[in-house]
């Protein structure tokens, strides 16, 4: 739905939002943020600020719906926000954007609840309960079966399912943390037996994340023409995975250590609403694809169930921080290279019955794009590693090495409405603990 809040002429009386890549009027992202010396809160982005909510809501700016949803996101975490559902968002939405826009009486008000973003702590958006993980970038899953399955990239069962695997809530991390390598089994095919230590083949997996909003009860499956309405808002993942454990572990049951040990996100929820002038539709399926089966179609989500999202990795190793050397671009995609939308991702994981809530955590599968240019891994990029990557600065890279950073940037730009940003996802690379050393003496 899109609204006055999406005026691409709208002002803010916040000057750094005028022109900011990210986080515009336009987009008003939803957050938790520590102040200096402070607790974890809620809290809007503007700009290179960050608006308290639940000052603001004690000061009495806000009515009706739009101050029990400030009061429920003014919390430690935006789980009570997300379980109200879109009407609630979309009024705090309405009345932040007319209480930061130039000519807003209620500016001298607010003026003393901004915070400086770049002194402040930014903390994961909700309690996440449950995280799956997507399979649902086509070109990646081509490209990754190529290399195990020549003839016959993609299995049977991909064009009629969104696939998909249970991760681990409780290593999600948010941007910034770092991420330590990890160790378990590895059996190369150069080897006769598995062996314990280090990943040798760390790799990143540019996705986007999905926050759920409001749940479905146990047993009761969510309509795939309800499914947007169980959506509460996005934001990037960057799903960290060990190769060389995964090659290993992987048969029968799918995905286990080589996953769990970190999932990075980036700190701010952008609302579905944000969204609303940058959905696409569904890129057709080529001929000779199935199309979806019943419970998985609906022409609405057909015709915009799609995200036109421009994302990018990129590197910046130990070298080129110590240099002073910015970051190297490795790639770029785009969200609407998804094969099932994220509306299908919900419907399909519910309609066994099992109940979704607010503040999970879906991963869509790494987006890569058609060619090259927008590989999603370094599992592509190199070919398993085959054909290692030249860095501008001399360096080459098969997989991450210790000090590497990613940095993950997702944008969205339409003709005609303000563009906004998603922020960054990052995380630096720390040495594995010794497997013989006691975990956390070093």
């Amino acid at each position: 739905m899109i609204d006055a809040t999406h005026d691409a002429g709208l002002r803010s009386w916040v000057e750094s939002a005028e022109g900011h890549a990210d986080f515009p009027i336009q987009n008003l992202p939803l957050g938790i943020f520590s102040p200096q010396d402070g607790a974890p809160r809620g809290g809007v982005a503007i700009g290179d600020r960050i608006l308290d909510l639940a000052q603001a809501a004690s000061l009495g700016v806000f009515g009706g719906a739009a101050e029990a949803a400030a009061r429920a996101a003014g919390g430690a975490c935006l789980n009570p926000l997300l379980a109200l559902g879109p009407p609630a968002r979309r009024a705090l939405r309405a009345r932040l954007s007319a209480l930061l826009a130039v000519g807003a009486p209620e500016r001298a008000l607010l003026a003393p609840l901004l915070h400086p973003a770049a002194d402040c702590t930014l903390h994961l958006p909700a309690t996440i309960g449950d995280y799956t993980d997507f399979f649902a970038g086509i070109h990646h899953a081509r490209n990754t079966g190529q290399q195990l399955r020549p003839e016959n990239p993609l299995l049977a069962n991909y064009k009629y399912i969104p696939v998909g695997y249970h991760g681990r809530a409780s290593s999600v991390l948010a941007s910034g943390a770092p991420v330590r390598r990890p160790c378990g089994q590895r059996k190369p095919a150069s080897e006769s037996v598995p062996s314990v230590g280090a990943s040798r083949n760390l790799d990143y997996e540019l996705e986007l994340g999905i926050w759920i909003g409001p749940g479905n009860a146990l047993g009761s499956p969510i309509p795939i023409g309800e499914a947007a309405a169980h959506i509460a808002g996005f934001c990037l993942l960057n799903d960290w995975s060990a190769r060389d454990i995964q090659g290993w572990e992987y048969q029968p049951l799918g995905p286990f250590l080589a996953k769990s040990f970190a999932t990075s996100l980036s700190p701010w929820l952008i609302t579905a609403e944000a969204l609303a002038p940058f959905r696409a539709p569904m890129p057709p399926r080529p001929a000779g694809d199935p199309a979806p089966l019943d419970y998985l179609h609906d022409a609405a989500d057909q015709a915009a169930g799609g995200l036109d999202i421009t994302l990018e990795v990129w590197l910046r190793t130990l070298s080129m921080r110590t240099a002073g050397l910015p970051a190297e671009r490795l790639s770029q995609s785009n969200a609407r290279d998804l094969y099932w939308s994220v509306g299908q991702m919900v419907t399909h994981h519910s309609s066994n019955g099992c109940n979704l809530r607010p503040g999970d955590m879906f991963g869509s599968g790494t987006i890569s794009g058609p060619t090259a240019a927008g590989f999603g891994s370094l599992l592509e990029i190199t070919q398993g590693g085959r054909a290692p990557l030249t860095l501008a600065n001399g360096e080459n890279r098969r997989f991450l090495e210790d000090g590497d950073e990613i940095i993950l940037r997702g944008r969205c730009e339409r003709e005609g409405f303000a563009s906004i940003g998603f922020g960054a996802c990052t995380g630096v690379v720390e040495p594995a603990f010794s497997t013989t050393t006691p975990h956390g003496a070093g």
